[in-house]
């Protein structure tokens, strides 16, 4: 027997604002059942895992163990702008990789 990844879940202080933020980075939308506890955004196109968002009282302190590495399907640098203007930053840009938070700080990279 072997398992796959139904979902990936992040903690944040704010799950609706979170889960609106990486729906429209991905191209998808908040599930209509979301609420300011939990959120949830289901992949576009049904290609992967659903992401969770859920309400926790910690702040982030550390860099995350692990992290999504998006790749556009245009210009990388066009969608680092458009990341950008949807709330994220950019913590560094070496050229090929641009290494950006989303609006709680959780780290990800575009390629």
């Amino acid at each position: 027997m072997v398992s796959f990844i139904k979902s990936v879940t992040f903690d944040c202080h704010e799950p609706l604002r979170v889960a609106a933020f990486w729906a429209e980075a991905l191209g998808s939308n908040v599930d209509e059942d979301s609420t300011t506890e939990r959120a949830w955004v289901e992949p576009a196109g049904w290609g992967g895992p659903s992401l969770w968002f859920v309400r926790v009282s910690e702040d982030k302190v550390a860099k995350n163990r692990q992290h999504f590495d998006l790749r556009p399907t245009s210009d990388p640098r066009a969608e680092v702008e458009r990341l950008v203007g949807l709330g994220a930053r950019v913590l560094r840009d070496d050229g090929e990789l641009v290494v950006m938070s989303d609006p709680e700080g959780n780290e990800f990279c575009v390629e």
